[in-house]
Parts: structure tokens; C-alpha cells; sequence
């Protein structure tokens, strides 16, 4: 379980409506007609430095969540929420899933930064930063929405979609959930993929 007291002290700033646009993502994305074109190549950097690229996931199921670490609801909320549904799962289950977290901060949000944010929450959740251009294009592959709010002085807020992406074995979009999903509905449907059936 994450430290919320530690938590309120890594999130100070905003995100605007996040639970609104990611809503309104879940109707966008969820269809039943065929493979959505959502997700793709990336080459970021992991919380401990190293280079990751969606090819070190395959073969694991994935759930992609865009955010950052001074999110003050959104973002620990989703986090937190993977984690606990991961919690419900069986060892082996769990270990075909993968977590990751990608700033759409990259400015504040160094590796450094996203290693000690990640370590707060007591679950193998991968933090993925990378260079401005780097972040710019696998969130247009995730079609995610982010932008900066200047505030003054130099500090700003981020605005973001908050869409959890559920990416198969193969790198393929198959669902999605939003922060306020139960972690018991995401586990649940993680079950039927993993069993072959889609529930929900």
C-alpha cells in the first residue's frame, strides 16, 4: 500500500478533469468491431537509468497508464488501484503482467524522480521517462491527451487523459479502464483475457 502522507508531498500540482476525459476515452475506445490501432514502437528510459522498449513486454500483458508525479488524484488513484488488482491475481497470473508508468511530464519527471515515486507503491510498477520527443510520440501512439498550464513563475500544472490501456501478449490494444475502475473489475477482466474470454 502506497503512503499517502508521502504521496501529498510528491503531488502538489493538478490534473483538470482527468476522470472526465478518461470517460470519455473508455467510450471512445471500447469497441467491438475489430483491433483499435492503439499503442506501438517506443524507446524510453526506465526509473533506474536504463533503456526500455516495448519489445522487452512482449510477451506479457501490459497495462499502460500516461501521468505524472505531482498528480495530486488521478495517478495514484490508477496506480494504486493496478496494484491492489494485481493483489488478487495468482503468483503465476501476476507475473504475465506488466506495469508501466509513463510520465507526460519528462521535464520534472527525470528517472531519478520516477524511481523514488514508483518505490512508494509496494508493486513491480515499471516508471518510463525519456526526452520530450520521446514522450510526444508514444503518447500519440496511445492517442493520449496532455497538455502544460503555465502558472507563473516557472512552475505550470499538466492537464491529461487518464486512460489505463490493456495491451496483450503481442503488443495488441484489447481493452482499457480508467482511474475509477475497482481494482477488482480490472482483475476480473484480466482473468478472461489471460482464460481467452473477455468479460465485461
Amino acid at each position: 500500500m502506497i503512503n499517502r502522507r508521502r504521496l501529498l508531498l510528491l503531488a502538489p500540482a493538478g490534473v483538470l478533469a482527468a476522470g472526465l476525459v478518461g470517460a470519455a476515452g473508455w467510450m471512445t475506445l471500447h469497441r467491438e468491431e475489430g483491433p483499435v490501432p492503439i499503442g506501438g514502437p517506443f524507446r524510453l528510459r526506465a526509473a533506474d537509468g536504463r533503456e526500455v522498449t516495448d519489445a522487452d513486454f512482449r510477451g506479457r500483458w501490459m497495462l499502460v497508464y500516461f501521468g505524472y508525479t505531482r498528480c495530486p488524484d488521478a495517478c495514484p488513484t490508477a496506480l494504486q488501484d493496478m496494484a491492489n488488482a494485481l493483489d488478487t491475481l495468482s503468483p503465476d497470473a501476476k507475473g504475465k503482467v506488466a506495469v508501466l508508468f509513463i510520465t507526460i511530464d519528462p521535464e520534472r519527471d527525470t528517472p531519478a524522480v520516477m524511481q523514488d515515486y514508483v518505490t512508494a507503491f509496494n508493486a513491480p510498477i515499471t516508471g518510463l521517462s525519456g526526452t520530450p520527443e520521446q514522450i510526444a510520440a508514444v503518447a500519440k501512439e496511445y492517442r493520449v491527451y496532455y497538455a502544460k498550464h503555465p502558472k507563473g513563475g516557472g512552475e505550470y500544472d499538466m492537464d491529461h487523459s487518464s486512460i489505463i490501456y490493456v495491451m496483450d501478449p503481442r503488443g495488441r490494444f484489447v481493452a482499457n479502464f480508467t482511474h475509477e475502475t475497482a481494482p477488482d473489475d480490472i482483475a476480473a477482466k484480466l482473468r478472461g483475457l489471460m482464460g481467452g474470454t473477455s468479460i465485461g
